[in-house]
């Protein structure tokens, strides 16, 4: 059996909530026959060519039932965050672990919205990320059980930040958490996505996340990849953005053997802003792969894109980073910067900044650095009296540490901040440094 027919199986073996809701299993049959039609993308694909897949492939990867407790969770709540929260294992909503207390905000299992309102979610689930954009996009769809589903009012704020903690716990566990986030007309919301693991094991997650931002509306999306380093992770985010709303997404990646992130958004109202910020650590043999996309279909939109990369030991990371001008979008402003720290000779790097611009008056620029760190930094702390390792850490973490503190929650920077320099040689004195 192939790696496609073998997922097709798990597909159709799954419980399906909405069954009886004709639109919702017309979108999963139709993603299904796109899924087994494109298969799993290979090298030969163009956005796949740095990233190969076989590992995915060789596994039997299955639906686990996890069994997990309020202890087994309480690392992963970022200390000093006062949120409510949504806890899946597996994939599946954990009620027993989950807290949910703000108002004029619906946060909702996506399983039990398709059961009992699944029209409420129609006019955007599988309309904003094309099932068809690739075979995991087509597999996710096919397979929509369970996720989160996040509506916040008209002009309503939510009054506290949404967490929520996807935990993979045992060997060999497929997951597929489906997530819909829809901010009203001047509605404002935080959503972080945090994906972790229990364990050590090998496990699979192939995760969609569907954002729609209305007028005048802000969405915030934290995205921290934290999975064991036999993890796979394959995730897409996809966001449609209408006049003067505002998407900031912020994307942090660990952990994971391959951990692929499709980011993408289009501005079609004018006025709208997108800013994406992204930082990958990658050690021992980690691949990471970043794909984002803004599309620019209207006039006067903004958006800022800025990626770091850490990389070490034989690790590899790739960032294929688009900005789309379409031919009525005049009075753009872009910008797009991708900048790679390269600890190790064996570490590799493949970025690809690109703009695809249809009219003359826009504003737009890109660049893309790879570099070691600065002899004349070091010899600077050096003759401070700051030791070689030391030395060395101090730099890695100043370099990272610009994209985390463009983190507007307090508790999520710290705790990354911390993740961070525990990562690094000499800790104890790296963390007394940055005090």
């Amino acid at each position: 059996m192939s790696a496609t027919e073998h997922f097709a199986a798990q597909v159709r073996a799954s419980a399906r909530a909405g069954a009886d809701v004709a639109w919702l299993n017309q979108t999963r049959e139709q993603a299904l026959a796109s899924f087994e039609q494109m298969g799993l993308p290979t090298t030969r694909n163009e956005h796949w060519k740095y990233t190969a897949i076989k590992p995915i492939e060789k596994k039997a990867f299955a639906a686990v039932v996890g069994h997990v407790g309020i202890d087994d969770i309480q690392p992963f709540l970022f200390e000093g965050l006062d949120a409510d929260r949504m806890v899946f294992v597996n994939g599946a909503y954990h009620h027993g672990l989950s807290r949910i207390a703000s108002e004029g905000v619906r946060i909702a299992s996506l399983a039990a919205v398709l059961a009992d309102d699944a029209a409420t979610v129609e006019p955007y689930l599988g309309k904003i990320a094309d099932p068809r954009a690739s075979g995991f996009a087509a597999l996710n769809t096919a397979g929509l059980v369970d996720g989160a589903f996040v509506h916040v009012e008209r002009n309503q704020a939510a009054a506290r930040p949404l967490l929520l903690l996807f935990v993979a716990s045992g060997n060999d566990a497929f997951a597929q958490p489906r997530n819909l986030i829809v901010a009203d007309e001047g509605g404002s919301v935080s959503v972080i996505e945090h994906y972790v693991t229990l364990g050590q094991g090998a496990h699979f997650t192939n995760a969609v996340t569907e954002i729609s931002v209305a007028a005048n509306a802000e969405v915030r999306h934290y995205k921290v990849q934290q999975e064991s380093d036999k993890a796979f992770h394959i995730a897409t985010l996809q966001a449609d953005q209408a006049r003067n709303g505002r998407l900031h997404s912020y994307q942090v990646s660990l952990g994971g053997a391959i951990a692929r992130n499709d980011v993408n958004t289009r501005l079609n109202g004018e006025g709208a802003e997108a800013e994406m910020n992204g930082l990958y650590l990658v050690d021992g043999r980690q691949h990471m792969d970043f794909h984002t996309n803004i599309e620019h279909v209207v006039p006067h939109c903004i958006s800022r894109e800025n990626y770091r990369g850490v990389l070490d030991g034989r690790g590899r990371g790739v960032f294929n980073g688009k900005v789309h001008v379409y031919e009525n979008a005049v009075k753009t402003d872009s910008d797009m910067s991708n900048k790679n720290l390269l600890l190790s000779s064996n570490a590799e790097i493949d970025t690809k900044p690109e703009l695809e611009i249809y009219n003359d008056d826009v504003k737009c620029a890109h660049g893309a650095t790879i570099g070691q760190l600065d002899e004349v930094h070091m010899f600077y702390l050096r003759s401070r009296g700051i030791d070689p390792v030391a030395a060395r850490s101090l730099l890695v973490f100043a370099f990272a540490n610009e994209v985390l503190q463009t983190l507007p929650l307090e508790a999520v920077r710290t705790t990354l901040e911390k993740t961070l320099i525990a990562r690094l040689p000499k800790a104890d004195h790296l963390d007394e440094l940055v005090q």
